[in-house]
C-alpha cells in the first residue's frame, strides 16, 4: 500500500496528467464522484480513494502502466535539452479546469506553451501571479443576465506547493510598492518537465489591501492593476533569483510582464554597468510578444499613479522618473501620455513577434511610429503563430483513432507525414468518429444544462449538424452575427430534414454589460419557440467545456471583426477531431486554409476594411449564404449508406493540413530558433 500511494501521490503532484487521459482515468477510477465535482482533480480523488479499489490487483497493473510512462517521459532529455534556459513570464495560465488561474485565450497559450516547452525538454520555469480566485464563476439570473461570484482555490486538493529554497525554507522576496514594503511568496506547480512559479502576497506580513494584489484576474482599477504588474515583473525576477534558477532569455507574454526588463536594468546597474550597457544586455536577453491589435488594449498608467506606485522602485534603479518613462513613451517625456507596458517591452527586447502573420501585420503598423524607418514592413516585429498542445486537447477517441491509423502520437504530431497518413482512413471510419464525438458532446450539454443555473430546453440531436462557438464574449467577437436577420436564421433552423443546432459558451469580463447583453440575447433567442432545444448556452466556459466543444462540434465557427483577432487557437483545435472552420480570414485561418479544408466568410472585410456596421452587415449576408448554400447541403448530401463524401473529404483535407502546422510544438521550435537563440534584432530607442 505504500509503494501504490508513492506512486500515486508523485502522479497527482505533477500536471503531467493534464494531457495523459490513461492518468487521469486512473484518478478518476479511485472516486468517481469526488474527482467529477471537483473539476476532474486526482488530487482531490487521491484524498477521498476507496482502499477497497487501491488494494486491487487490476488497479495496480493500470498504476503501474502509467506509472512507468510518466518516469520513462521524466527521466528522458528531450530534443531541446541544449537551448538556452528560458524564463516565461505571463499573467495567467490555462492548465486544466481544476486550477482557475486562467481567464481566456493568453493564459490558454501560456499553459500550452509550457507543456510544449516540457516534451521537448526545454529548460523553462514559468512565472505567473498566484490568483487564489481566478476570474470568475458565471451564473445566471431568470433573465439570462450574467451573475458573477468568485470561491477561492483549495490549496490543499491542488498539487500546488509552496517554493523553498535549498534548504527547505519557503522563499520570498520583498518588493517597493509606493510606501510599502511588499512581501511576495511562491507556489510551485509541476508541469511535466517544465515548473510554474505563482507570486502570492496573502502573506501575514503584508497588510489586507497588499494582500488582495494577487486575489483576481483582470479586475478594474489602474492603481490595483499596476501593483499586480510590479509583483508579476519585479517580484518575478526577484523570486527566480532567491531560488538560484538560471535563465539567459526572459520571454515577456503581453505587456503585463513588462516590468521584468526594468528590474533586470535594476540588476545590470547595481552590477556596476552604465546605462548603455545595461540597456544592451537588458534587450539581449529578453524577448516580448504582443498580442493587442487595438491600442486601447495596451496596458497604460497615468504619470501621477505611475510615480506613486513606482517611486521607490525608481529610487533603487537609481534613475531619474523622466529617464524611466521615457522607456514607456512613443513621443519623450510628456505629462500628458500615459506610460505604455507595450512600448517598453518593445523598447527593452532584442525579439518581438504578434502571434499569427497577420497579426504581426498589424503589430508593425500600429507601432511603427517608435522605430524612425519609413517602410512599415522594415519594423523589427516579427510573428510567431500560435499552436495548441494536441495532447491536452485532443478526445480520447480522436486519439485512439489517429494512433491506430499513423502510430503513436509523440513527438511526432508536427511532422505533416505524421498526419498525411490518414489518408488511408475509409470513409465509413472518419464519419463513425465524427458520430461518436457529436454525440458525446450532446451528452455532455445535456448533463451541464441539468446541473446549471441557466434554466433552457435542450433537445440536441446527436445526428443533427452542429456548429460551436466559444469564446470570450468581447464585442469584436460579434456572438450575435449569426442572429443578426432573425428571421433568415429562422429559415436556417427550421427544416427537419436538414436540423442543425448551435451550442453556445463563453464569458464576460465582469464589468463588460456590453457582453452580458450578448449572453442575455442569446438566452433570449434559445427560448424562442423556433430555436429551442436548438440552440444551448453551456455556462461557466473552462477548459473542459473548450474540449468538449473543439471535439464534438462539426463546424468551428469563428466571425471576429477583422483584424481584431490576434491568433485564436480555438479552431486549430477542431483540426484533430475532423471539425471544420467556419471563419472570417483573420487570426491564424489565412494561414491554415487551403480552399478544400473550411470555409472563408468573405464579404470583403478580407480585401479592405469597411465600417464596422457595413462590414458587420456584409459578413453576416455571406455567413448566411455560406450555412444555406455550402455547408448544410454538404453535411446532409448522402451516399447510398449515409456517408457524407463530400464532408468526409473536406474532414481528410483538415486532418491533414492544420495539426502539424498548428501544433504548439513547431510554435516553440519556432521561438527557439527566431527568438531563444540569440538572434540580434534592431530595438526601437
Amino acid at each position: 500500500m505504500d509503494a501504490t500511494l508513492k506512486k500515486l501521490e508523485e502522479l497527482a503532484g505533477n500536471v503531467w496528467w493534464s494531457w495523459n487521459s490513461d492518468a487521469l482515468d486512473l484518478f478518476r477510477t479511485l472516486n468517481p464522484a469526488v474527482f467529477e465535482s471537483t473539476g476532474n482533480n486526482p488530487v482531490a480523488a487521491l484524498k477521498a480513494a476507496s482502499p477497497g479499489i487501491l488494494n486491487g490487483p487490476r488497479f495496480g497493473e493500470q498504476l503501474d502502466r502509467v506509472y512507468a510512462r510518466f518516469r520513462d517521459y521524466m527521466d528522458a532529455e528531450g530534443p531541446r535539452a541544449d537551448a538556452p534556459p528560458v524564463a516565461y513570464f505571463c499573467m495567467e495560465y490555462g492548465i486544466h479546469e481544476s486550477l482557475p488561474i486562467y481567464a481566456g485565450g493568453l493564459g490558454i497559450l501560456a499553459g500550452d506553451h509550457l507543456k510544449a516547452a516540457s516534451d521537448l525538454g526545454l529548460r523553462f520555469t514559468a512565472i505567473g501571479p498566484m490568483v487564489k480566485e481566478g476570474y470568475l464563476l458565471q451564473r445566471f439570473d431568470a433573465s439570462g443576465w450574467q451573475v458573477d461570484s468568485y470561491a477561492a482555490l483549495s490549496i490543499e486538493d491542488s498539487p500546488l506547493s509552496r517554493a523553498v529554497d535549498s534548504t527547505g525554507i519557503p522563499v520570498v522576496t520583498t518588493i517597493p510598492i509606493g510606501n510599502e514594503t511588499v512581501t511576495v511568496g511562491a507556489w510551485k506547480l509541476d508541469v511535466g518537465r517544465s515548473t510554474l512559479y505563482l507570486l502570492d502576497t496573502d502573506l501575514p506580513e503584508n497588510s489586507l489591501e497588499i494582500r488582495r494584489i494577487t486575489t483576481r484576474l483582470y479586475e478594474d482599477g489602474a492603481a490595483l492593476r499596476i501593483q499586480q504588474e510590479m509583483v508579476l515583473g519585479i517580484a518575478g525576477v526577484r523570486i527566480l533569483r532567491k531560488l538560484n534558477i538560471p535563465a539567459e532569455v526572459f520571454h515577456l507574454n503581453e505587456g503585463h510582464c513588462s516590468f521584468v526588463t526594468l528590474e533586470l536594468l535594476r540588476e545590470r546597474l547595481r552590477s556596476g554597468d552604465d546605462l548603455e550597457e545595461a540597456e544592451a544586455w537588458v534587450q539581449s536577453n529578453t524577448v516580448f510578444t504582443t498580442h493587442t491589435p487595438v491600442p486601447a488594449g495596451h496596458d497604460r498608467f497615468d504619470r501621477p499613479l505611475f510615480e506613486v506606485a513606482m517611486g521607490e522602485f525608481i529610487r533603487e534603479l537609481g534613475m531619474s522618473i523622466e529617464s524611466v518613462l521615457s522607456f514607456g513613451l512613443a513621443n519623450g517625456v510628456s505629462a500628458d501620455e500615459p506610460f505604455n507596458m507595450t512600448i517598453l517591452g518593445l523598447r527593452l527586447s532584442r525579439f518581438a513577434n504578434g502571434v499569427s502573420k497577420l497579426n504581426g501585420e498589424v503589430a508593425r503598423a500600429q507601432w511603427h511610429h517608435l522605430y524612425g524607418i519609413g517602410d512599415v514592413e522594415g519594423v523589427p516585429i516579427d510573428h510567431v503563430t500560435n499552436g495548441i498542445h494536441i495532447p491536452t486537447w485532443i478526445a480520447p477517441d480522436a486519439k485512439r483513432f489517429v494512433e491506430e491509423t499513423c502510430g503513436t502520437l509523440n513527438h511526432r504530431r508536427a511532422d505533416e507525414s505524421y498526419w498525411s497518413a490518414l489518408s488511408g482512413a475509409s470513409d465509413e471510419a472518419l464519419w463513425e468518429l465524427r458520430t461518436t464525438l457529436r454525440r458525446r458532446l450532446v451528452e455532455f450539454a445535456r448533463r451541464k444544462s441539468a446541473a446549471a443555473s441557466l434554466p433552457q430546453e435542450v433537445r440536441l440531436d446527436p445526428e443533427a449538424l452542429t456548429i460551436g462557438f466559444a469564446r470570450r464574449m468581447a464585442p469584436y467577437k460579434r456572438a450575435l452575427l449569426i442572429f443578426s436577420d432573425l428571421d433568415r436564421a429562422r429559415l436556417l433552423f427550421s427544416p427537419t430534414d436538414r436540423p442543425i443546432q448551435l451550442v453556445f459558451a463563453g464569458k464576460a469580463h465582469p464589468r463588460n454589460d456590453m457582453g452580458k447583453s450578448f449572453i442575455q440575447r442569446i438566452v433570449e433567442v434559445s427560448r424562442l419557440p423556433e430555436f429551442s432545444g436548438k440552440v444551448v448556452f453551456l455556462e461557466n466556459y473552462d477548459m473542459e467545456i473548450g474540449r468538449m466543444l473543439v471535439s464534438g462540434c462539426d463546424v468551428w465557427l469563428n466571425n471576429p471583426r477583422k483584424p481584431m483577432e490576434a491568433s485564436g487557437t480555438s479552431g486549430q483545435k477542431v483540426g484533430v477531431h475532423g471539425g471544420l472552420n467556419l471563419s472570417i480570414l483573420d487570426g491564424w485561418w489565412p494561414e491554415g486554409y487551403t480552399g478544400s479544408n473550411g470555409w472563408v466568410i468573405d464579404a470583403g472585410s478580407n480585401t479592405e476594411i469597411l465600417q464596422p456596421e457595413m462590414q458587420d452587415r456584409a459578413d453576416a449576408t455571406e455567413l448566411y449564404r455560406l450555412l444555406e448554400q455550402e455547408v448544410i447541403p454538404t453535411f446532409y448530401d448522402r451516399s447510398q449508406n449515409g456517408i457524407p463524401r463530400g464532408w468526409i473529404s473536406m474532414i481528410r483535407s483538415a486532418i491533414q493540413s492544420l495539426p502539424a502546422q498548428f501544433s504548439a510544438l513547431r510554435m516553440v521550435d519556432e521561438y527557439i530558433m527566431q527568438a531563444y537563440s540569440g538572434l540580434e534584432v534592431e530595438s526601437p530607442r
